[in-house]
């Protein structure tokens, strides 16, 4: 993929040209990946964001991070020993590498010989039983024996009992905020415990207090990381159930621990079970369909074509028009776009590119596109 692995180390200047670029409004991980492809350099591109953004209807000028902001999240990470890993480098996970909107940048603090090692996600419900609790625990202490590294987010409930069950063998927090913002606040010492042999990874600013809406962002991690995610204990409307849809997208394995049916908290992981997650009463059963996955090894993902550089001529008001009719809250596929629209696809893509610099549209993991109401 041109302009998106490095080779084999950013530089200095290029880290710092990514993190403006990554951090300058509505610039998210798959419009990251199309201005590089775009520009070849996150450099080039930050040259051309203004421009793009007032095309595409932005109401004000699109805000870039400055060079100095920049500078000063990098000492602030490193003040406290975290460091800013980019996609395509050595340590950059790989099996998160793989998922399509694969955050450019990560940070990590801890043992990141760690995320070498093959690796299980354990989630499940925050207000968990006794029972799903230990259970948690004693799948992750085994899997953990067994070799592979247990991913879950820090929260209350299932996803603490496996980190905790987990300390010796090596467990991986990944975090909705900042490295600096630890949520929920009373698993700080946790978190502590958990970097003694493990990580905390987070693809947030430093000082970003989590929201509602950056929880299902850390969920696409959790499961990108992991091999296979195993839900235990998991209500109808869980947010575990989220962190299962991408683990689907991303083709990931699924497993869950059945529950009482008269158990609320396990009406989600039945239905799991009912719509074909393996059913998992032990470690054995995760290592038996991991272990055929393990013989493989995993590699990045194919390059794609790069998209071609923006056309010298821009498109036409009528094509833009043509395209802006199109779309709708209801997310439409980027091959019907260009059919409907009786354009190219060049044109629908630097449209596309335009609106979502200027935050008029959002893209969505099967490739289609929406636009987002007006607030």
């Amino acid at each position: 993929m041109r302009g998106i692995t490095p080779s084999p180390r950013l530089s200095d200047e290029e880290r710092i040209d990514w993190l403006r670029l990554l951090r300058s409004e509505n610039v998210g991980p798959r419009t990251f990946r199309t201005l590089l492809h775009y520009y070849g350099s996150a450099r080039s591109a930050l040259k051309a964001l203004p421009g793009l953004a007032s095309r595409g209807g932005a109401k004000r000028p699109a805000r870039i991070v400055a060079r100095e902001e920049a500078e000063r999240e990098l000492v602030a990470m490193r003040s406290i020993d975290v460091m800013l890993t980019a996609l395509g480098e050595p340590e950059y996970p790989r099996a998160l590498a793989m998922i399509d909107d694969a955050p450019p940048l990560i940070s990590v603090r801890g043992n990141t010989a760690l995320l070498d090692r093959p690796m299980v996600a354990i989630v499940g419900s925050r207000n968990a039983s006794a029972a799903g609790a230990k259970m948690a625990g004693r799948l992750a202490r085994d899997l953990g024996q067994a070799g592979f590294a247990i991913v879950s987010g820090l929260a209350r409930g299932i996803d603490a009992a496996a980190h905790r069950e987990s300390l010796s063998s090596g467990t991986i927090a990944v975090l909705a905020g900042g490295q600096d913002r630890v949520y929920p606040p009373e698993h700080a010492d946790l978190l502590e415990s958990i970097l003694a042999e493990g990580v905390a990874l987070s693809e947030m600013p430093l000082g970003w207090e989590p929201r509602a809406r950056d929880f299902p962002r850390r969920n696409r991690l959790i499961s990108g990381l992991a091999l296979g995610l195993l839900v235990v204990e998991a209500a109808r409307r869980s947010g575990s159930l989220i962190t299962v849809r991408f683990a689907l997208e991303q083709g990931r394995e699924v497993f869950a621990v059945p529950g009482s049916p008269l158990d609320p908290r396990a009406e989600g992981t039945n239905g799991l079970l009912k719509q074909g997650a393996t059913l998992v009463t032990e470690a054995g059963d995760v290592i038996a369909v991991l272990e055929p996955i393990l013989g493989t090894k995993i590699e990045p993902p194919a390059e794609e074509a790069a998209p071609p550089p923006p056309p010298e001529v821009l498109p036409d008001t009528e094509a833009r028009t043509r395209v802006l009719g199109l779309l709708g809250p209801t997310p439409v596929a980027l091959d019907d776009l260009v059919r409907l629209a009786a354009t190219s696809l060049a044109v629908v893509r630097t449209v596309l590119l335009e609106l979502e610099l200027a935050g008029r549209v959002e893209r969505h993991g099967n490739g289609s596109v929406s636009t987002i109401p007006s607030s």
